[in-house]
């Protein structure tokens, strides 16, 4: 049972959408990679990073869901939304996602947001995305994470 209202958010949509996943609340933060993996017992690996960029020219939000050991070439990506991109400050994270750092959830956005997905994500059978909380996280299937994101899948290191 979630008690956050964000976290309760991700859950409705989760299930709205058809998705069978299940949003828990920890009392340890999962803010970053290394923090989720310990307190679900899974490699670093399995975690989804959601990482908001933005285009600079256009102001859009780009989505870049990462295996949590990876790191992301900005450049990479740059080349494929075809514009600069930064990384995005907490207030443009908030307005855009309704989401705070740390918590960003891979769907549940307050619009829709182009997605590129790390296709080292694709190798595991279960991963682990945050919820809309940094204290909320729910299982899936990399199956489940392009479905529900429609993302592409690309080299993101």
């Amino acid at each position: 049972m979630t008690t956050s209202p964000t976290a309760r958010r991700v859950q409705e949509e989760l299930h709205r959408r058809g998705f069978d996943c299940t949003v828990i609340e920890l009392s340890t933060p999962t803010r970053t990679a290394k923090e989720a993996a310990q307190a679900v017992g899974c490699g670093v690996e399995q975690i989804v990073k959601s990482l908001i960029f933005r285009a600079t020219d256009s102001n859009s939000p780009i989505l870049v869901v990462a295996s949590g050991s990876n790191r992301v070439n900005e450049a990479r990506i740059s080349q494929l939304v075809g514009e600069p991109i930064a990384k995005a400050d907490a207030t443009f994270v908030r307005e855009r996602t309704g989401f705070v750092i740390g918590g960003v959830a891979p769907i549940g956005h307050k619009e829709p947001i182009r997605t590129f997905i790390d296709e080292d994500l694709l190798q595991y059978s279960e991963i682990w995305a945050a919820a809309g909380t940094p204290t909320s996280i729910f299982k899936l299937t990399p199956h489940d994470l392009q479905t529900m994101t429609d993302g592409q899948v690309v080299t993101i290191k």
